[in-house]
């Protein structure tokens, strides 16, 4: 039992690198939320490639980022531009981090997953896409940023 919420923070963790993936997918392909989705629980969680086992994600919590993230995409969009300097708009950057930022976004303006495990878990995620650049501290600064406006007074207990 023990092991048991450990494994449950694992799969949302999965499921959070998978959004990433699948909103990446969504925009360059022009597939469906539906059909991604359907694409990433049947046939990526718990894959296996170049030999090694995909997690299994939190399939609930990878549906709800994503329909989140679709539905509130212009709000996310637009707290991102905001996050960002002037010379860089959400157009501009790397797909995968607007991607990133999208599902970062999701989790801040439609859930009660607190703030500072969003960013942790994000820049978590940025570091596996990009392991030896400055993106970590690059997404660790606009998700706090989004955080912010998405969540007023949220920074402040601490």
């Amino acid at each position: 039992m023990a092991g048991r919420p450990d494994r449950k923070r694992q799969m949302r963790s999965a499921a959070r690198l998978y959004a990433v993936q699948a909103l990446f997918q969504m925009e360059a392909s022009g597939q469906t939320v539906e059909s991604v989705s359907s694409e990433f629980e049947t046939h990526r969680f718990g894959a296996v490639y170049d030999g090694e086992e995909l997690a299994e994600g939190d399939v609930d919590h990878f549906r709800k980022v994503m329909g989140d993230a679709v539905n509130h995409q212009a709000r996310i969009d637009q707290m991102t531009d905001r996050a960002l300097v002037a010379k860089w708009p959400i157009a501009r950057i790397d797909p995968t981090l607007r991607a990133l930022f999208r599902a970062a976004g999701a989790e801040l303006v439609a859930s009660e997953v607190p703030p500072k495990v969003t960013i942790t878990e994000f820049v978590d995620v940025a570091r596996a896409f990009f392991p030896e650049g400055k993106e970590p501290s690059f997404v660790n600064a606009v998700l706090d940023h989004m955080a912010r406006e998405a969540r007023p007074g949220s920074f402040e207990a601490t």
